[in-house]
C-alpha cells in the first residue's frame, strides 16, 4: 500500500522508509526523493539518456574544440578591456559546456583536447573571480583547471593553475603559503615548459614573496624572470595562450615588486612600463598607476601619488574591478 501511495504521491517517505530503500535501490536521497517512479524500480531507460549524451560528447571534434577556444578567447579579450564584471552569466555556461563535454567523453583522445579548453578557461574564470572578489568561486575554478589539466597531460597548463591559485591566498592573508604553492608549481613543471612561461612563474613568485616580505628571495626570482624571458616584443606565448609576458611586461611587473619592498628604483621601472603599455589592456593600466602611487608614497611624492590614484581610480570603475579598488581604497588611507 506504500508503494502504490509513494508512487502516486499521496505520501512522502519517511526517514526510516528512506534509509532502507536507499540501500535497496542504490540511489541517493536526492534521486529518491526527486522522482517517484525512480523510486521504487530504477528504469533501465537511465542508460539511453547516458549513451545519447556520450554519442553527443563523441562528436566533439577538433572544430569544435576550436569554437570552445576562439569563445575563451573573446571572453578574455572582453576581459581585459571591459573588466570581468559583466561577463559572469557568460563565463558560467561556457565553462559548464566545456565540462559537460568532458564528463561524458570517453576516450583519452577525445578527452585531452576537451580537458585542454577546458582548463584554460578555467583559469580565466578563476582571475575574473579574483577581480570581482569572488574568492571561493575562484579558488574552485582553479582547483576544476588542475583536475582539468591532469585530465589533458599538460603541466604548463597545471603549472600555472597553481601559480595563480596563491594569489587566492595571497588575498587571503597567506602570502607565505603561496610562495611555497608557486614553487610546487616550479617543480610540477620542471624543464617541461617555456621560457616564456619560466619568467612568468619567476616574476609571480617575486611578487608573492615581496608581500611575504621575502626581499632576497623576492629579487633572487626577480633575476632569474629577467633572465627567463625571451628577447623582443612578441608577448603571447603560443604554447600557452594564458601567457601575456615580454620585456616590457615584465618591466612593470618588476615596478610593482619593487614598489611593494618599498624601493626607490621602482619609479623609473613604472614610468618606462607606462610608456609601452597596450592601451586594451584596461585593468593592466589600472594595476600600472595603482603600483605608481605606492612607489610615489614610498618617496613622500604625494601630488604625483594624487594623480595617479585619481587615474587609477577611473580605470578600475571602467572594469568593474573589485580588487583594485580594495588597494586603491588602503593606498588613498595612506595619503
Amino acid at each position: 500500500m506504500y508503494v502504490s501511495e509513494w508512487e502516486n504521491g499521496k505520501r512522502s517517505i519517511s526517514g526510516r522508509y528512506a534509509e532502507i530503500l536507499r540501500r535497496l535501490l542504490g540511489v541517493t536521497d536526492g534521486e529518491l526523493r526527486g522522482g517517484t517512479p525512480a523510486v521504487v524500480v530504477p528504469m533501465a531507460d537511465g542508460y539511453d539518456e547516458l549513451l545519447s549524451r556520450i554519442d553527443s560528447a563523441s562528436s566533439v571534434d577538433e572544430s569544435m574544440v576550436k569554437a570552445f577556444n576562439d569563445q575563451t578567447e573573446l571572453l578574455r579579450t572582453m576581459d581585459r578591456q571591459m573588466g570581468a564584471a559583466g561577463l559572469v552569466d557568460q563565463m558560467t555556461g561556457h565553462l559548464a559546456r566545456l565540462e559537460d563535454a568532458l564528463n561524458f567523453a570517453v576516450l583519452p583522445a577525445a578527452r585531452r583536447p576537451v580537458a585542454l579548453a577546458l582548463a584554460g578557461a578555467s583559469t580565466l574564470a578563476a582571475w575574473q573571480a579574483i577581480d570581482s572578489g569572488a574568492v571561493e568561486r575562484a579558488w574552485k575554478h582553479y582547483e576544476l583547471a588542475k583536475r582539468a589539466a591532469r585530465d589533458a597531460e599538460a603541466p604548463m597548463y597545471l603549472a600555472h593553475a597553481m601559480a595563480e591559485q596563491a594569489y587566492v591566498l595571497c588575498e587571503a592573508g597567506r602570502p607565505s603559503l603561496g610562495v611555497e604553492l608557486i614553487r610546487d608549481a616550479q617543480r610540477t613543471l620542471g624543464q617541461a615548459g617555456t621560457p616564456r612561461l619560466r619568467a612568468w612563474l619567476y616574476a609571480a613568485e617575486a611578487e608573492m614573496c615581496a608581500h611575504a616580505d621575502m626581499p632576497d628571495d623576492c629579487q633572487r626570482a626577480l633575476d632569474a624572470a629577467m633572465a627567463s624571458i625571451p628577447p623582443g616584443s612578441e608577448a603571447r606565448d603560443p604554447d600557452m595562450l594564458s601567457i601575456f609576458l615580454n620585456g616590457a611586461h615584465l618591466a612593470r611587473w618588476r615596478g610593482n615588486v619593487l614598489a611593494l619592498l618599498g624601493d626607490d628604483d621602482a619609479v623609473t621601472s613604472l614610468y618606462g612600463a607606462l610608456d609601452v603599455v597596450d592601451p586594451s589592456f584596461v585593468r593592466a593600466q589600472a594595476g600600472l598607476h595603482a603600483d605608481l602611487v605606492q612607489a610615489h608614497l614610498v618617496r613622500a611624492e604625494y601630488d604625483d601619488a594624487h594623480t595617479h590614484l585619481r587615474q587609477a581610480r577611473l580605470l578600475a570603475s571602467r572594469t568593474g574591478s573589485v580588487r583594485q579598488r580594495r588597494r586603491l581604497d588602503l593606498l588613498s588611507a595612506r595619503l
